[in-house]
């Protein structure tokens, strides 16, 4: 960029980093290194971003915990061992503490401050930065690391807040233990986060009573934990694990298989689902036939044997008829994996209530009443899920030249160039915005923050200080990003994907927030833009 002696006479810093998660982290990281003087501004006590926040009994990854980690440096690699396959909540955020204080990048972030506004100075050509806190910041640069499930929501049910009892959501756990013993729970969801926690503390409770919209498909993590051989071999193994992350379609471990489901027999098909259904991790989605996403006839096949499966398990036939989805297809959302999940229905202390059927009426100071029924609880849990991808952005007062505001650009479909920047924004690159690939997220992230680097280096070499990417540039992304999801069945599912969320107005029609046509794809695509010196890009000298 510009000459350092210019940008520290007008600005505090030359590049502020929004949230040390995953992402945040490794993009201060690779700033050090370039020797720019970097302020990450993180609205948490501590670093972890997601595993920070979302504290919740039973969270954990549903990624290969071998396969989640950075790959950046073969030291960590090896210094660092996951204790099981699947690594839960604590030692997730336990490993990214570790991660900061071995290359000492506390000292760059300042905790609670959660920014409220920023907005971009065309005359001075710097992002002004504003926290909750009242503190004030300049940059030449501004990298977004907000994370795509960070915008909680909670449910707009009248009289919320009158309950006397505790109340949490999912994404705002205490730090605290909470004491379920003998109490009695009602939680309102049945997601990812709702799964995993109903799971967990059903052993504990007194009484568990499930509020349900809409069941969700889950599958068998199938977890273990990591045996000092398998610790072994995996350490040994980390180039060919990275290489096979890198190969496939969504930087997991696993990839379609390259048969139909409608070319095989009735028998071979089941065996290969009973496979699958006993495997761990997400080869029963992502390493499943390579039509059930795309055909209906197919999807429908595997549908049959996942609600098969949740028949099986469940003993109560119309309890299980309810946890079996019915507005969409297996896999058309994000799969859950679940430990135990649906035999905690068989239990005589938790009950499934269907707010179809029985809607929630009201919240009052003892409870929740249905319009059949009033139940009285001790602590309340809000599941409710996230205003995915743009609800993140949204929360923040983004604005660029001329004054325009991000919230209200991206109200009907957002613009992004590789979901990494936005015409009339200069200078502000996002890590995971809308269109980018995702799948496997520090694979993703690792790739978008290397490559975002690099521009901010190629912008250096060149002593450019403002960069936007080419309007026509972008209109050409959004034709790309919106034929890669066609004929995919999930484009028209609601889901925290497509960017609905019932407790957020205006989100209630599916969108295209993501690139899907593979991450491999969309690795060769950045990857020659880069090599053609980013064409696609409009670079000035500002300061000249």
């Amino acid at each position: 960029m510009v000459s350092k002696k210019a940008i520290r006479e007008t600005c505090d810093f030359d590049v502020i980093v929004v949230g040390a998660g995953v992402a945040g982290l490794y993009q201060l990281y690779k700033l050090l290194k370039l020797q720019l003087r970097v302020l990450v501004l993180e609205a948490g006590s501590d670093v972890g971003g997601t595993w920070y926040w979302n504290r919740y009994p039973g969270a954990r990854f549903d990624s290969e915990s071998w396969s989640y980690g950075y790959s950046f440096s073969e030291e960590l690699l090896q210094e660092w061992s996951w204790p099981e396959h699947f690594a839960a909540q604590p030692d997730t955020l336990r490993y990214l503490n570790y991660v900061a204080d071995k290359f000492d990048l506390r000292k760059n972030i300042k905790f609670n401050n959660r920014v409220e506004m920023a907005h971009f100075n065309e005359t001075s050509n710097r992002w002004m930065i504003k926290t909750e806190a009242g503190e004030e910041y300049t940059s030449v640069l501004m990298v977004t690391a907000l994370g795509p499930l960070s915008a909680f929501t909670l449910p707009n049910i009248p009289g919320r807040d009158t309950f006397k009892g505790d109340a949490f959501h999912t994404a705002r756990w205490p730090h605290d233990p909470v004491d379920f013993s003998g109490k009695r729970v009602g939680i309102i969801g049945t997601g990812a986060c709702a799964i995993q926690t109903i799971q967990t503390i059903a052993k504990e409770v007194g009484s568990l009573t499930v509020f349900q919209r809409t069941p969700n498909w889950a599958a068998p993590l199938n977890n273990s934990k990591i045996t000092d051989e398998e610790q072994k071999k995996i350490k040994a193994s980390f180039p060919d694990i990275f290489k096979r992350c890198k190969e496939t379609v969504a930087c997991f471990i696993h990839d379609p298989d390259p048969r139909s489901a409608l070319e095989v027999t009735p028998e071979e098909r089941d065996e290969f689902w009973e496979q699958r259904y006993l495997e761990p991790g997400f080869g029963i989605w992502i390493g499943n036939f390579k039509d059930i996403l795309t055909n209906q006839k197919a999807n429908d096949l595997a549908s049959e044997f996942a609600a098969k499966k949740i028949k099986q398990r469940v003993n109560d036939p119309e309890i299980a008829d309810l946890l079996i989805p019915k507005n969409h297809g297996f896999g058309t959302r994000r799969l859950p994996l679940e430990t135990g999940y649906y035999e905690v229905y068989n239990q005589a202390n938790v009950t499934l209530i269907d707010i179809n059927k029985t809607p929630i009426e009201c919240i009052n100071e003892n409870g929740i009443k249905t319009s059949e029924e009033e139940f009285q609880f001790d602590l309340l849990i809000y599941a409710t899920g996230f205003d995915g991808v743009t609800g993140p952005y949204d929360r923040i007062d983004i604005k660029g030249k001329e004054g325009r505001c991000l919230k209200e650009e991206w109200t009907t479909f957002p613009r992004t160039l590789f979901g990494m920047q936005v015409d009339g924004y200069p200078n502000m690159l996002m890590i995971l915005g809308p269109h980018t690939a995702r799948g496997n997220i520090p694979r993703n992230i690792e790739e978008v923050v290397e490559w975002q680097t690099d521009l901010i280096s190629f912008m250096m070499e060149n002593e450019f200080d403002r960069v936007e990417p080419d309007s026509a540039a972008v209109d050409d992304w959004i034709n790309t990003v919106s034929k890669a999801s066609e004929g995919l069945l999930s484009s028209k599912i609601a889901s925290w994907q497509t960017g609905v969320n019932r407790n957020v107005e205006g989100r209630s029609a599916p969108r295209v927030l993501g690139y899907n046509g593979g991450a491999v794809r969309y690795r060769k695509i950045i990857d020659s833009v880069a090599t053609r010196e980013y064409q696609e890009f409009l670079f000035s000298q500002i300061g000249k």
